[in-house]
């Protein structure tokens, strides 16, 4: 199952025209709220150069990235929790996804309608966190209701549960998102499917104009407002990422030259949510295939086996962990492993990113 990323912010934000540049779709973006009624989806392959330079060595018949799915989600207005505008649409949505990509608008232009009237970042930002609040509330209520009950009972562990709700129940209503719980807090509430535990980065949808400048005030205003969460704000034009979607690098260079535009926003989306998703890639090779794999980050053979197929991790036996650099010197896997270069793993070795590995099973 590929990754898969919500596109949330109010309607007239950008996230359509986002969407296009990141998937390469021609979805139609108008100048009225709502205009995203039904979801776009798009999958992508995650560029990663190591994938080229492993398939100029191994010279594959097919050379498969890891997926990344876009939902561009319908825009988000005050009283969403409460059925306003899409509301209950939204946040059905946005709960199947493994993180938010919170697109802002921070650009000025009186031909593209703001349904509060003005461009305002941290208000803005402050109705989506609102609303994922709001319907966070209404699960941890439901939720504390069944768990009171068998705590009544004297077990431990609901015990501890419902201690935990009443904790997230009145940091929610004080305005935290369960995001900015303690580590050991956030992985209990994990199975709870709550909306602002969720990972965000933000996207600051500026002009063309400031691309240059690098900021504007609109994009101090967001840094302001998120400066104490644990999440990143990212610049990007979406207007001037659709127009380049789809060129070769060469072409894109020229044209983006003038803005100073060094990293596609897929590039620079990618590379953020691995490091906020804690996510790492290593790599299979061979005369068949070079592939990537995503995996968490801390996760040992057996288990980055299984994501190739449970046989793997259940009958794994060892992992072959060859250095990228070692696979370039060398040239072929033959090569290395006369030359000693290939490192023979157990089942407590964790893998490291850009590791390329063969594992050995037997089910």
């Amino acid at each position: 199952m590929p990754l898969k990323y919500g596109l949330v912010g109010l309607p007239n934000v950008g996230k359509s025209t986002l969407f296009n540049a990141l998937t390469h779709s021609q979805v139609a973006a108008a100048n009225f709220p709502f205009c995203t009624i039904t979801p776009n989806v798009g999958t992508v392959g995650v560029p990663d150069e190591r994938l080229q330079i492993l398939a100029s060595l191994a010279k594959p018949q097919k050379v498969i990235p890891t997926l990344i799915e876009f939902v561009d989600i319908a825009g988000l207005v005050k009283g969403a929790s409460q059925g306003e505008g899409l509301g209950n649409q939204f946040l059905a949505n946005i709960r199947e996804v493994d993180a938010i990509i919170h697109v802002v608008r921070c650009f000025q232009d009186d031909l593209v309608v703001h349904v509060a009237g003005q461009v305002d970042p941290a208000f803005d930002k402050e109705i989506i966190d609102d609303e994922l609040r709001h319907r966070d509330l209404e699960t941890i209520g439901k939720r504390m209701i069944k768990t009171e009950k068998v705590a009544k009972a004297g077990s431990k562990g609901p015990q501890q549960e419902l201690a935990l709700l009443k904790v997230l129940q009145a940091k929610l209503a004080q305005g935290t998102n369960a995001r900015d719980l303690d580590p050991a807090q956030i992985q209990l509430a994990k199975s709870w499917q709550l909306l602002s535990l969720k990972p965000v980065i933000y996207v600051a949808n500026i002009a063309e104009s400031t691309l240059a400048r690098g900021t504007n005030p609109y994009v101090a205003q967001l840094q302001q407002a998120t400066s104490e969460e644990h999440s990143v704000v990212i610049l990007v034009c979406a207007s001037l990422e659709a127009q380049m979607a789809g060129l070769n690098a060469a072409k894109r260079a020229f044209f983006s030259a003038p803005y100073g535009v060094e990293a596609e926003g897929l590039a620079k989306l990618v590379r953020t949510s691995y490091e906020q998703l804690s996510l790492i890639t290593y790599f299979t090779a061979g005369p068949q295939e070079v592939r990537a794999w995503t995996i968490r980050r801390g996760t040992k053979a057996p288990q980055a086996a299984g994501i190739i197929h449970s046989d793997f991790e259940r009958g794994f036996i060892k992992a072959e962990v060859i250095q990228l650099a070692d696979y370039q010197y060398y040239q072929t896997e033959r090569a290395c492993r006369e030359a000693g270069k290939i490192r023979i793993e157990g089942k407590d070795y964790v893998v490291a990113d850009g590791d390329i590995i063969h594992f050995r099973f037997n089910v």
